[in-house]
């Protein structure tokens, strides 16, 4: 097994360094010390957590806490996260997990636990004991796309932004509206699909739209979901005039469904989206814009701030979404 002077031939520095920077003893600047820990952790050296803590007691690394990251919005929001902590000089830790049993490993075992000074969880609406898991570590926590007392948080009105989209399409003389929301069994019971689809239902019931559940399929938050879910619409009785996507990637997904069964967007059918995607203003989408950077820029400035002052308060911010009007809908 290696040991200290491979770890300082392999860092250029000398073995004292070494075994300053691997004691956490103050004086070893921050840059010697990253270069040292990661030589370490190459050559499978043997090193716990704790010891290589900077002078103040940080790690200077941050978690996030993700359950994709491919998907479009999730990799927006960690990139900001990203840009704000990389500012700060803090490396962002990501927890990535697609299945139940991971979420549970990573709460349940306590996995954050010493390894970061902060933790930034990304639409994933924690369970009680989950939550009372992270609480537990003393560690500052900021929230996107949800709020939590007690945590720094920043999110959009969810159900207000499809109020607006859903009312867009009324406001053009829309009647009979199609649905096309998310996985009707989400293991993660994330609550953007609800909230969107209840400001959905709102503006029909307030405006004496009929609503029938044939018109409601899922497409995943996906562009292959959105291709197929409009696929499935489209050979039902009674087409409808528009759609309401819940994701920009299912819209485009739609939109090119539409083309292959020979008809027109948006003489045929008026689709809007939801996010603004950058394939949108491509696509000619009519979408609401919701500012996905900026809410991970402030969920890391918010976990900094904490850090420099722990005795300040963690503000919850709800960001406003904008209605982008392209060529996706037309008026009847």
């Amino acid at each position: 097994m290696a040991g200290i002077k491979e770890i300082a031939d392999l860092a250029g520095v000398s073995t004292a360094t070494v075994s300053r920077a691997l004691r956490g003893m103050h004086h070893v600047n921050e840059e010697t010390r990253r270069k040292i820990v990661a030589a370490a952790e190459k050559l499978d050296y043997p090193i716990g957590i704790e010891k290589v803590r900077t002078a103040n007691g940080r790690l200077h690394s941050v978690g996030v806490v993700a359950p994709y990251i491919a998907n479009w919005y999730f990799s927006q929001v960690i990139h900001g996260a990203e840009q704000a902590l990389r500012e700060s000089g803090f490396d962002l830790l990501l927890y990535n997990f697609s299945h139940m049993k991971g979420r549970e490993r990573l709460f349940q075992h306590q996995l954050l636990k010493g390894r970061v000074d902060g933790i930034i969880v990304i639409s994933l609406p924690p369970k009680k004991e989950e939550f009372d898991s992270m609480l537990s570590l003393g560690i500052p926590i900021a929230l996107v796309g949800m709020h939590h007392e007690g945590c720094a948080s920043v999110a959009i009105d969810d159900v207000a932004a499809a109020r607006t989209a859903t009312q867009h399409l009324v406001n053009q003389g829309h009647k009979e509206i199609a649905l096309m929301s998310g996985r009707p069994d989400d293991p993660f019971n994330f609550s953007v699909p609800q909230d969107r689809r209840l400001g959905f239902m709102q503006v029909l019931a307030e405006n004496g739209l009929k609503w029938l559940p044939i018109r409601e399929v899922h497409g995943d938050f996906t562009m292959h979901g959105g291709a197929r879910a409009m696929d499935e619409l489209l050979a039902r009785p009674n087409r409808p005039t528009a759609i309401f996507c819940e994701s920009d990637e299912m819209a485009i997904g739609a939109m090119q469904a539409v083309r292959r069964h020979g008809l027109k967007v948006p003489a045929d059918i008026s689709i809007i989206g939801f996010d603004g995607h950058e394939m949108a203003e491509f696509s000619d989408l009519t979408t609401i814009e919701q500012p996905v950077q900026l809410m991970g820029e402030i969920a890391g400035q918010a976990i900094m701030e904490k850090l420099r002052k722990p005795d300040s308060t963690m503000a919850s911010i709800n960001l406003p979404t904008t209605l982008i009007v392209r060529n996706s809908t037309r008026r009847m």
